[in-house]
């Protein structure tokens, strides 16, 4: 291998690397069809009722900055809905801190995700969406504490806190 080749295919994968969050390849349904969902709107509706940020993450697959959600140190009790159509996701009392820096929860209430295979960052992962809006919450990983032992990481931009 030459020096030539070695620095262009250096560059290939640092760019692809650098770029993989803002490109949505390799993913099962990574857009949320309007069609299977409850609620459905055009983008730019979305885009007048979510907050730049919130519509990059639910509407786009983002996630936000690690320990940048007030709602990472929220432990009152209380309901954790989808910021996009208000539906409840989460239950205080299923909330832990699990250090990550974003939301994190044991379990969901019964109906209120579901799930898709997200292939990007060169890694197979579950993503968590609103079963009513399609809204990207974030992932599931099979690291969390007994019940269930899964941890439900979610970005804290897209949820909305209720207190009880």
């Amino acid at each position: 291998m030459d020096k030539r080749y070695f620095l262009e295919a250096s560059a290939v994968i640092v760019g692809t690397a650098l770029l993989s969050r803002y490109i949505n390849w390799g993913s099962e349904d990574m857009t949320t069809s309007n069609e299977k969902f409850e609620i459905t709107k055009p983008e730019e509706e979305w885009q007048t009722i979510l907050t730049p940020e919130q519509f990059r993450v639910l509407r786009k697959h983002g996630t936000e900055r690690a320990h940048t959600s007030p709602l990472d140190k929220e432990y009152n009790p209380g309901t954790f809905l989808c910021a996009g159509c208000g539906q409840p996701l989460f239950t205080s009392d299923t909330k832990f801190n699990s250090g990550t820096g974003w939301p994190s929860f044991f379990k969901p209430i019964e109906g209120a995700i579901a799930t898709t295979v997200d292939k990007s960052f060169f890694m197979s992962r579950t993503e968590v969406h609103c079963s009513r809006c399609g809204g990207h919450l974030g992932h599931v990983f099979n690291d969390g504490p007994a019940p269930t032992g899964e941890r439900y990481c979610m970005n804290g931009v897209s949820l909305k806190f209720t207190p009880a």
